[in-house]
This record gives C-alpha cells, structure tokens and sequence, in this order.
C-alpha cells in the first residue's frame, strides 16, 4: 500500500554551512565591521552575541537569508529573546527538529477534514499518511504544503508505492 512519512527535518550539514556563511559575512560587513559580534551553532541552538540589541536585530536577517538559500525553511527556528548583559547583548535562536505531539494531532485532523481516503498515524516525532491510490496521497501532501494553520516547516519522505 502506497505511504509517505510527514516530517520536520533540518539537515544539519547545511545549517553549519549556512552558519558560516553568515559568520563571513558579518565580520566583513561594513556596519558590523570590529563590533566583535559572534555567530555560532552549538548543538541544535545559534547563539549571537554583540554589542547592543540593534546589532542583533541586523544580525537576524543575515542569517534567515542564508538559510533560505540553502533551502532551509526559517519557520523551524524559535527566536529567543534579546538580552543585554553587561556591555553585550545575546539572543539564542532554536532549532526544532521533530514533530511535537500537539502539531502531529493538528496535521492528523487535517488530513481526516480532506475528506480523502487516506489514513494518518503519528509515528513518535513523524506522521505516516497511507492510502490505496498514488494520487490521494499527492493530493494530501499539496494540502498539507499549502496549508496555513500549520506554523512549521514540513518535508515528506519514504513515498513507496
């Protein structure tokens, strides 16, 4: 029976590299240029650092483009918030991997409100959706990519027929 699993990945090889790029770009920008300012990735969690919180509110935008240039989508990053200490400022911004049980429930109801003959199964931090036909299947991943009720960022792996 045709299947695919609904999940909320990041690959991890293109956040650091994206990372970097924006690291390289910060220490060469003209505005930021000897502000000290840091950018690194530890675990699943960036963590900037700089010299006041208007500094990390120009970081920011760095870093969202060059996720989205390597196609990573930002809804999967939980901002921190900005806070002064001392003479520097510090923002974390999380990465969520998975899919929490909550969103699961969401994209299950979802998927049953289609009206399409299909079923869903939350799988730990994934959602299995199967069903007899290929093209339910499509259409229910173009539903789910369409959607707007649902605040993360999705990708659909193992489609097997």
């Amino acid at each position: 029976m045709p299947s695919f699993d609904v999940v909320s990945e990041v690959d991890t090889h293109e956040l650091s590299n994206a990372i970097d790029q924006a690291v390289r770009e910060v220490s060469t920008r003209f505005d930021l240029k000897g502000s000290n300012a840091k950018i690194e990735l530890k675990d699943s969690v960036i963590k900037i650092e700089a010299e006041n919180e208007f500094q990390l509110k120009q970081i920011s935008p760095i870093i969202y483009t060059k996720l989205g240039k390597r196609n990573i989508d930002i809804r999967c990053l939980e901002k921190g918030k900005a806070e002064p200490r001392g003479k520097r400022a510090y923002q974390d911004i999380t990465v969520k991997q998975g899919i929490e049980k909550e969103d699961a429930k969401k994209i299950v109801k979802l998927v049953k409100e289609m009206k399409v003959k299909v079923q869903a199964a939350i799988q730990g931090e994934q959602v299995r959706i199967t069903g007899k036909k290929r093209d339910d299947l499509q259409q229910v991943m173009a539903s789910l990519k369409a959607s707007d009720k649902l605040e993360m960022a999705l990708q659909f792996n193992n489609f097997r027929d």
